[in-house]
């Protein structure tokens, strides 16, 4: 009897929310703590978002104001360093970190609701890869399906995906490509339509690659031009068909996302590119700023068309699309927005510091973190901005904020005497701060 109930009651809990369902199969010994389930619409699955593009879920209700204190309902140290951004999925944060000095790089998971630590797993005992002071051996955001997650790291003179499950066991390790360092390496896995897509350009033979997720296996790989890139990739739905957009190494780029064949191509952008394209239905975005800088539009039906350009300075932070304008954070403390399709200047306004985090957009707000660890608060329409506030968590801020289920998540860096330390920021509603864990 004891058994038919947990049955009937096993059956039940399928029609349950996935939180409800998770509590009931646990009380019933069926599994363990760490339930598989895909991302939910409360989610941040993934670089970018769950939609891909710095878009978060519309509707949801987060304090437009905080400090170290205010509104942040917790905060936990994170060790080593990173540039990735959280990803959130189910009742769990991941985190791609970097111990320097041993040059180990890591997985972290942190409970969503307290921030405790939930479980460390070492992807790469040593051989963390990096130059520029401003890059890190874990600049890549961990991309997850429910199932598994992803991440790739330059490691040993190459890049390695790996995948865990969720419990933080690794599953496999595929070396996609060997890696010539240039800067650093920031080109974060994206995994869609039964594939994970992993790029890594370099200046000698760079690659990309589609991976089976279950089991690394490689579907297809082909060659990149020899050139320093950092861009991640994206897939978009163009035309009719799905089209994965690769910019930088000097092109555009769109594959077959089944098979890596060239659907078009198109001489342009810059050499160096770190943003993951926008579009507008109809053109993709390129924005660069080495050696020159820009801002382009091309259009996706197969032709490449240049449809405009102009010579502003996008390098870092990647760009937004929104009711037919392209907003873009300037590397350099400004605020832009342009008309999608023809280039033209809607509004500018000076935000002051220097910015490498992408910002994210909520409905018709904008949150944008600067290098120093303030974030602006900015209302964008087509025809103006408005500033709403500014606030400050940490000393240095990298890594771009997430938005998701009415929370906003920051990876911040404080000075503690000579010590720079990374935390884990959760800002949410709420009288009074919470106790760090």
């Amino acid at each position: 009897m004891a058994s038919r109930r947990a049955l009937r009651s096993s059956a039940r809990a399928r029609l349950l929310p996935r939180d409800a369902l998770r509590a009931v199969l646990a009380s019933l010994g069926l599994v363990s703590a760490v339930v598989a389930a895909p991302p939910g619409p409360d989610d941040w699955p993934c670089w970018r978002g769950p939609t891909h593009d710095g878009q978060a879920r519309p509707g949801q209700s987060v304090p437009l104001s905080w400090s170290d204190t205010e509104n942040v309902l917790w905060s936990v140290d994170v060790p080593g360093r990173g540039n990735g951004s959280p990803t959130v999925i189910g009742d769990r944060v991941y985190l791609a970190t970097c111990d320097e000095a041993a040059g180990s790089q890591s997985v972290l998971a942190f409970d969503r609701g307290t921030g405790r630590q939930a479980w460390s797993t070492v992807v790469h005992a040593s051989g963390a890869m990096r130059k520029n002071e401003k890059s890190t051996g874990a600049s890549t955001t961990v991309a997850g399906d429910g199932e598994r997650l992803y991440v790739t790291f330059a490691t040993s003179g190459a890049v390695v995906c790996s995948a865990l499950d969720p419990a933080g066991k690794i599953l496999w390790q595929r070396r996609v490509s060997d890696y010539v360092i240039h800067q650093g390496y920031g080109a974060s896995p994206l995994v869609q339509g039964g594939r994970v897509f992993v790029v890594a350009d370099h200046k000698d033979k760079g690659r990309v690659a589609a991976l089976d997720p279950a089991t690394g296996g490689v579907l297809w790989e082909r060659e990149r031009p020899p050139a320093p890139n950092y861009a991640s990739p994206v897939i978009w739905n163009l035309f009719g068909r799905d089209q994965l957009i690769l910019t930088g190494c000097d092109t555009v780029i769109a594959l077959d996302p089944a098979t890596g064949e060239t659907i078009w191509e198109r001489a342009g952008a810059t050499t160096e590119c770190v943003t993951t394209t926008v579009t507008d239905g109809t053109r993709v975005y390129s924005s660069g700023g080495y050696p020159r800088n820009h801002v382009a539009a091309y259009r996706a039906d197969g032709s490449g068309t240049l449809d405009w350009e102009n010579g502003e300075r996008v390098y870092v932070p990647s760009l937004l699309h929104a009711r037919g304008c392209l907003i873009g954070i300037l590397d350099a403390g400004i605020a832009a927005c342009w008309d999608a399709a023809t280039g033209e200047e809607r509004w500018k306004l000076r935000l002051g510091g220097n910015f490498s985090a992408s910002p994210v957009m909520l409905d018709d707000l904008v949150f944008a973190t600067s290098e120093s660890g303030e974030t602006h608060v900015l209302r964008c329409t087509p025809e103006a901005i408005e500033p709403i506030a500014v606030n400050r968590a940490g000393d240095e801020t990298f890594a771009s904020p997430v938005i998701c289920g009415g929370r906003i998540l920051l990876r911040v860096a404080v000075t503690v005497g000579d010590r720079r330390q990374e935390r884990l920021v959760c800002i949410g509603a709420g009288d009074a701060a919470a106790p760090r864990p």
